[in-house]
């Protein structure tokens, strides 16, 4: 599989893996931008709620594919290694972030496509999917890019 991520990404698998998560941390900021305005938290002059809600639902079946395709990398290529203690240290949180991540990520689909009942429970459970996003992206992606 290792080889497969290899010459699919043409030997630069880090390099794909950051942009794949950046522009799903991007289009993550552009969900919670979306879904305040379908709760009618924010109102645009030419968004309807509606709109925003049926683009934010469309969105979220992608993202969570590219999602997938990210996770699928990450493991596949550079799973579980041991490192300098520093850099394990922003492993091992990236994999709890990253595990959490898709399991509340499916708890909301869940909610969302089957557990109607639940869904007084989608606002928190979108925001911990953000806030488990973003960190994830920091302890991967936001490391390469800024540096840390």
């Amino acid at each position: 599989m290792e080889d497969f991520v290899e010459e699919l990404a043409r030997d630069n698998v880090t390099e794909v893996k950051v942009v794949l998560a950046s522009v799903v941390v991007a289009l993550a900021v552009y969900q919670v931008i979306l879904i305040a305005v379908g709760y009618g938290k924010l109102r645009l002059p030419f968004l309807s709620g509606r709109a925003a809600s049926f683009t934010h639902r469309s969105m979220g079946d992608a993202i969570v594919a590219v999602t997938l395709i990210v996770a699928v990398m990450c493991l596949a290529y550079f799973g579980f290694e041991d490192g300098e203690d520093d850099e394990e240290t922003r492993a091992v949180l990236h994999v709890i972030a990253a595990s959490s991540l898709l399991g509340v990520l499916t708890l909301k689909v869940i909610v969302v496509r089957w557990w109607h009942s639940l869904g007084r429970h989608l606002p928190a459970l979108g925001i911990t999917v953000f806030t488990l996003f973003v960190l994830t992206w920091l302890t991967s992606a936001g490391d390469y890019l800024l540096g840390w």
